[in-house]
């Protein structure tokens, strides 16, 4: 039985101490180890053999670390590449994620990041890690599982998901873009499934939705009395998703102050909890999302153009519905099977009539909207057949005939402005509606509606709608 070679790596730094450090450092972790002191001797040692990774310090006596990048990647070679930056050097770093490089350490290098850093790199490049404590093995299921979430095979769905599977393999940061409701965190996911982080935790934030005087507290941990109810120790963010993947939506609402100290979390990989004297190091990959144009917030002094720059070292632009309208058939199957599973009923078909009613509106709030009308059509149900409702008055109506044709132009100015407050003022009257017409009893009015008794509770109290007490106890007491 033949056992398979331990991991070979190549080490490239002039300084001859730090090289015997890193040369040490993996000895001890069981790699097979070769050096270099320059560009030119790094070069023959490619040309005698082949590496798993290179190592190598972006400042070398005859030329840069990115020479060697870029050797690596004209030449087609398998190695990955992880770059040494000097401290305060963000923007070499960034250079180098955006050329193909797998990863970065800033100088001074921490040997426990270090280490860490050269484990990820060789997961999958065929040669024997070191063992690492506690670390799954990436699951191939749960990246195709996580990709076909991603519904859809129109080409911008198909350019999407080949950019996700050929980004997912390195540490380079990136920022997801799209509109509202087209699916951001779904891509995020199948980003985490695809990599090789996918053993680890996917921690996702909604940077909107967590108050301003918060915001360090969560992201980095506190310790115990830092503020008034800190009653121990707590781990933030960057903690949580040690290992793994850490989300952050809507990051373009993040107040300035913020910003700043998230920026030298992502720069330093270390984190100082509030309350505590000593910054932790953290290993996490960075996945943001926007739905907001970054550039501009920047030009508009809303956003720092230094962390704009980090964040965006790779982009994957989700599509809005009205630009794959052929995925809707797909959608819709996808939709009301969860609807169905969700609600335990049973959910009529969608006509093809229903279909093309579906693909009349203007869907300016892409699969989110589309969620909706689906779910308002099986609440509104004969139990026969599906019915969609039409497009509100005014309304750009998408072109007939067809599901892959894009709507002729941009929505007019009376479309709603807040479409999730339009959407619930919506269901809101439906609700009620049921309520009164069932005399306030919400077991009838669930059934009317097609739902369960725990959904109409759900969906009472997120819409603050007023129930008279003790109106539906003789059918409401389950």
């Amino acid at each position: 039985m033949n056992t398979p070679a331990a991991a070979s790596i190549l080490v490239v730094d002039d300084e001859p101490d730090l090289r015997t450090l890193y040369e040490l450092t993996l000895l001890r972790e069981g790699y097979r180890v070769e050096a270099a002191a320059s560009v030119a001797e790094a070069r023959e040692q490619l040309s005698a053999q082949k590496f798993d990774v290179v190592i190598s310090d972006m400042r070398l006596p005859d030329g840069v670390g990115m020479d060697l990048l870029h050797h690596l990647r004209e030449q087609q070679r398998r190695e990955r590449c992880v770059v040494m930056t000097a401290y305060g050097s963000a923007e070499n770093a960034v250079e180098a994620l955006r050329a193909g490089a797998f990863d970065y350490l800033t100088k001074p290098v921490d040997l426990k990041q270090f280490r860490a850093v050269v484990a990820s790199a060789i997961q999958g490049m065929g040669g024997v890690p070191a063992p690492q404590r506690g670390v799954r093995a990436k699951a191939p299921a749960q990246a195709q599982d996580a990709l076909e979430r991603l519904i859809g095979e129109s080409s911008a769905m198909r350019a999407v998901k080949q950019r996700i599977a050929k980004v997912a393999r390195s540490m380079a940061p990136v920022l997801v873009r799209g509109e509202s409701g087209t699916g951001k965190e779904l891509v995020a996911r199948a980003l985490h499934a695809s990599s090789q982080r996918a053993g680890g935790p996917l921690v996702a934030v909604n940077c909107g939705a967590i108050p301003e005087n918060l915001l360090e507290a969560e992201f980095f941990g506190a310790r115990k009395g830092s503020y008034t109810g800190a009653s121990q120790d707590r781990e933030g963010f960057f903690q949580a998703a040690r290992g793994g993947t850490l989300f952050l939506d809507e990051i373009g609402d993040l107040p300035l102050p913020m910003q700043s100290k998230l920026l030298r979390a992502i720069q330093e990989r270390s984190v100082r909890p509030l309350g505590s004297t000593q910054e932790e190091a953290v290993d996490v990959r960075i996945v943001s999302a926007t739905h907001r144009d970054l550039a501009a917030d920047v030009q508009a002094g809303r956003f720092r153009q230094d962390l704009y720059y980090r964040l965006n070292v790779i982009e994957v632009v989700v599509p809005p519905l009205r630009e794959r309208r052929e995925d809707l058939p797909a959608l819709c199957a996808a939709l009301l099977a969860r609807i169905q599973e969700e609600g335990g009923i049973a959910v009529p078909p969608l006509t093809d009539a229903a279909l093309q009613q579906l693909a009349r509106h203007p869907l300016t709030g892409n699969v989110r909207e589309l969620e909706n009308l689906l779910h308002r059509a099986v609440a509104l149900s004969d139990g026969r057949e599906l019915h969609i409702e039409d497009p509100e008055p005014g309304a750009a109506a998408a072109p007939t005939g067809t599901l892959a044709v894009s709507p002729a132009g941009p929505a007019p100015a009376d479309m709603p402005g807040d479409l999730q407050a339009w959407l619930d003022q919506q269901e809101r009257e439906i609700l009620v509606r049921a309520l009164h017409e069932s005399g306030f009893n919400r077991t009838a009015a669930a059934a009317r509606l097609g739902i369960s008794l725990r959904q109409i509770r759900y969906r009472i109290a997120r819409l603050d709608i007023a129930v008279p007490q003790g109106g539906d106890e003789h059918g409401d007491a389950q």
